[in-house]
């Protein structure tokens, strides 16, 4: 798939059992799986793995270095909570 040629893997992890399993969400085919000695630390790699770092673009940005999008972070934030009160209405 040529995204995941330009962009890179975007791998989902999960568990079955003792088994960990991973595949690239966007459907091209690339997965695997590794096997644990006890299903909790399949679950605890697969949970660890899985995480998501696009949400939290600009949460963790250096103070001075990326002023700009710690500040665009915090305008995004603020509208979304604006937004989320509007429907609670």
């Amino acid at each position: 798939m040529l995204s995941c040629r330009v962009f890179g893997h975007r791998y989902r992890f999960g568990n079955e059992g003792a088994t960990m399993r991973w595949a690239c969400e966007r459907g091209c085919g690339a997965g695997g799986e590794k096997k644990y000695p006890t299903a909790a630390e399949a679950r605890r790699f697969a949970r660890a793995f899985d995480y998501d770092q696009r949400g939290s673009t600009g949460k963790r940005a250096p103070l001075f270095g990326l002023l700009p999008l710690r500040m665009w972070r915090m305008l995004a934030d603020r509208v979304t909570r604006q937004e989320d009160r509007s429907q609670d209405r």
